[in-house]
């Protein structure tokens, strides 16, 4: 990319930030103000994705804020995401992965066994179902745009399941952090593991998080969400192949893929910020400067994440969602509503055996 090219990105970032800066005042508004709450009782993160929704689909988005908006839903997002690592202190990461780990692998196994008996019943193409399975259990639109080619799937099957994974993941995003307040009581680990394996997209897992951080006052349950959603996409490297061989067995052996290319590198830098806070607090424990550091770093990951949220509503068409008919939408409800059963199931028998 050379200069002129990052500055058409510009209007679209400022527009996400507009829409951040207005998320955060109707918050101060309607509950602060209004409600005459302490603290709103309503998300800044969630306000952002409503007002994107709203601008989005009443008003025509111009072409030139495109490009900034696809840069903040990508690459800020991730930015947030890898900026969270800063909270998470010693050994935390691998606490909670080897908790998360058998608990995502169950869900995708059951995820997978549900769809394939329920396109039994319900006839939509073999290549949409298995979209809608990987979107489900891995790592939403990443994972269908990252499996379509190595099964051919058309632009038609692709958008179906891209507004599948989209409907029923701002559904979860929005409904799941108080719901799994309500169940868990509070506990911030089940919380986070469920929001980790029960939500479609990083995106929504990480605004989910930062809607129950808001509103319950635990940035526990964000980085365990978090965490345990970064665990869950890295699955891409196994399903990808995976489904490539269902769909293509008995078939020409067809041109690969690079695990390469899919690989989630912002994995990376998440991994990166812990091991620099964690040896930051070695050096660093009594340093007022080293303080503030990591609180700036805490403040930024939730604005960059609110911007994302904003730039994804206003990216989501209610027009798509509205058309892709009965057949993908039962599927996509039945897919939403397993992986959150099992991961439910799941964490209650790990209460019972394991602690």
């Amino acid at each position: 990319m050379v200069f002129k090219d990052y500055l058409v990105l510009i209007p679209g970032i400022i527009l996400a930030f507009i829409l951040y800066s207005l998320s955060q005042g109707f918050n101060n508004i309607i509950g602060i103000e209004l409600l005459g709450y302490s603290k709103s009782p309503i998300s800044t993160a969630m306000i952002a994705i409503l007002l994107g929704i709203f601008f989005g689909n009443f008003f025509k988005i111009r072409e030139s804020f495109q490009k900034g908006l696809d840069f903040s839903r990508d690459y800020i997002l991730k930015l947030g995401i890898i900026c969270l690592g800063i909270q998470l202190k010693p050994f935390e990461f691998l606490e909670f992965g080897k908790i998360a780990i058998p608990l995502i692998v169950i869900c995708i196994v059951s995820v997978l066994i549900v769809i394939k008996l329920i396109i039994k019943k319900i006839q939509i193409p073999t290549r949409m179902a298995y979209l809608i399975s990987i979107g489900s259990t891995v790592c939403g639109t990443t994972a269908i745009m990252a499996t379509a080619p190595v099964i051919k799937a058309n632009k038609s099957e692709i958008s179906y399941a891209v507004a599948n994974i989209t409907l029923f993941g701002i559904l979860s995003m929005l409904l799941y952090p108080y719901f799994a307040n309500f169940y868990f009581e509070g506990n911030s680990l089940f919380a986070g593991l469920f929001l980790g394996t029960a939500i479609h997209e990083t995106s929504q897992v990480a605004a989910a998080g930062l809607i129950y951080d808001q509103q319950f006052n635990s940035p526990e349950t964000l980085n365990i969400a978090t965490v345990t959603k970064l665990i869950r996409n890295t699955f891409l490297i196994v399903m990808i192949p995976f489904f490539a061989f269902l769909y293509n067995r008995g078939q020409t052996k067809e041109k690969g893929y690079s695990i390469l290319s899919i690989f989630p590198y912002f994995v990376l830098g998440f991994v990166g910020m812990i091991i620099l806070r964690n040896v930051g607090d070695e050096v660093f424990s009594t340093d007022n400067n080293w303080i503030d550091f990591i609180n700036t770093i805490k403040a930024s990951s939730k604005i960059f994440l609110t911007m994302a949220m904003a730039a994804i509503g206003l990216s989501t068409n209610l027009k798509d969602i509205r058309n892709m008919g009965y057949k993908p939408f039962v599927v996509g409800f039945v897919a939403m509503f397993t992986v959150g059963i099992v991961s439910i199931i799941m964490i209650e028998i790990y209460t019972k055996f394991f602690i």
